[in-house]
């Protein structure tokens, strides 16, 4: 310890002052009580002298005590809207898949135009769906246009509901439904690829979006007369691919092959495109994409039920694309002699969807024999295509509608489900076969009406000079590639 008489001069002064303050009388900085010595002439009210009341002590609010069932609610709530987004953004991102797809296995010249279209299938789908889409497939019960055929017009979506395990927030709902419209909307950029103006597409795909789908839509989903008969579509066969097929088939026929692409006594010529790995990447994105489409189809995931049913259709979406693709690997590879990687990624994609209304209600087994048949489906298709003179570059019409109405058939040959609330049969002959001539037709009808009356007024199909410098410059004036 450091003595005193050792510190610099003038460190003792502050114990000095500290000394005189504890000697000093209290008045002399006591503020208040000097005030009152100092001046007599203050008063001092005996209220202010006054002891001060006790304050009032209210009693606390008794603790709010939730219930094993309110978590639950609340748990379940939350897992299955999480898992409903993810899926939906999964959808989503297929239109990426879309995108590489067509683009790969169509000439670089026209890249940025199937980009474009890709892009705006998305765009003008989500505002269409919001503005009238959402509530012609999705009605509820009152204001029906026509019971059971056609919803109601209405903008949005309910703004509220209430939380529970299956109950699904209104945003995410619209979120996993609209990306649904823009997929159906997609599928038929491949088939008119390479010789439809800009313009026009994006008319079709307004109409597509906002009018044809959903009416077609709420047949089934919407709770409409196809499902009152027991049609039974779960993820969307003849609801999204078969849509998308028959409309694709549609604009195919309307506006006639690319030039070139057949010979004067009706020979096919091949049109390579001019990037199988960005058609390869696409393939993948769009298998990956499918685990949000068919298992996010169950729309809950909550509870062993769920979780069990989420798991089975998961495996069996994998495992029917993998024997389409092996199946259309091997069929084309005896018949051209050649293992063809187009017919191979092609049949993956006819297995993901021939599985795609079935495969929740289907065995692992069965699912391999439906993704099986699915690929062969998609090479027959594709060269009696080409035989009819039906040019399709990409194989719209033969991975989506062919195979689409064969995981419709599949149904009452492989799985076996309940009744529905009317008490009808789900999945039999009759309702399946019914379902599908309806999508059919429905689809076909309105997309050959839209683009027969956009080629009569000259609005539909470029120029043959805008055609064979490509689309990328003749409609948007750029290119995808520098050279």
């Amino acid at each position: 310890m450091t003595s005193l008489s050792t510190t610099r001069p003038g460190a003792w002064l502050p114990l000095l002052f500290a000394a005189l303050l504890c000697t000093a009388p209290s008045s002399a900085y006591a503020q208040d009580d000097g005030m009152a010595e100092a001046d007599p002439t203050l008063e001092i009210v005996e209220e202010d002298l006054a002891a001060p009341e006790d304050p009032v002590t209210e009693e606390p609010a008794p603790p709010i005590v939730a219930t094993a069932a309110d978590v639950d609610a609340q748990v379940g709530y939350t897992i299955d809207n999480l898992f409903l987004f993810f899926c939906a953004v999964l959808v989503l991102f297929m239109q990426a898949g879309f995108a590489m797809v067509v683009a790969g296995f169509c000439p670089s010249k026209h890249t940025v135009n199937i980009l474009f279209k890709n892009a705006l299938d998305l765009g003008v789908g989500v505002l269409l769906f919001y503005l009238i889409g959402f509530n012609l497939m999705y009605p509820g019960d009152e204001g029906l246009i026509a019971d059971g055929y056609v919803g109601k017009i209405a903008v949005g979506m309910d703004a509220t509901t209430a939380p529970g395990a299956g109950t699904l927030n209104p945003q995410i709902d619209f979120l996993f439904q609209v990306a649904f419209a823009a997929t159906a909307a997609t599928i038929v950029a491949g088939a008119v690829a390479g010789r439809m103006k800009f313009g026009a597409y994006l008319v079709y795909s307004a109409i597509l979006t906002g009018l044809v789908y959903p009416i077609s839509g709420y047949w089934k989903w919407g709770g409409g007369f196809l499902e009152q008969a027991g049609f039974y579509d779960f993820a969307g066969c003849g609801v999204v691919h078969m849509v998308g097929g028959f409309a694709g088939l549609a604009g195919a026929l309307v506006l006639g092959p690319r030039l070139g692409r057949y010979t004067p006594d009706g020979k096919p010529i091949a049109a390579p495109g001019h990037s199988l790995p960005l058609a390869t990447l696409g393939t993948f994105i769009l298998l990956i994409g499918w685990f949000g489409f068919n298992p996010g189809s169950q729309l809950a995931i909550y509870g062993s039920e769920n979780t069990d049913a989420v798991s089975i259709i998961a495996v069996n979406t994998l495992l029917a694309a993998s024997a389409g693709a092996v199946v259309a690997t091997f069929v084309s590879w005896g018949m051209f002699g050649k293992p063809d990687l187009s017919m191979g990624l092609n049949g993956m994609l006819g297995g993901l969807v021939g599985i795609t209304a079935n495969c929740d209600g289907v065995t692992n087994s069965s699912a391999l024999i439906i993704g099986a048949v699915a690929g062969a489906l998609v090479v027959a298709a594709i060269i009696a295509m080409d035989k009819l003179k039906i040019d399709d570059p990409v194989g719209a019409f033969p991975v989506h509608g062919v195979c689409g109405m064969w995981g419709l058939l599949a149904i009452p040959i492989f799985a076996t489900y309940g009744l529905n609330d009317a008490g009808e049969q789900y999945g039999t002959w009759g309702a399946q076969i019914t379902g599908l001539i309806c999508y059919a037709i429905w689809a076909f009808a309105t997309m050959y009406v839209l683009f027969f009356g956009l080629k009569m007024i000259g609005f539909l199909r470029v120029s043959a000079e805008d055609e064979e410098r490509g689309l990328d410059i003749s409609e948007h004036g750029m290119t995808a590639y520098s050279t």
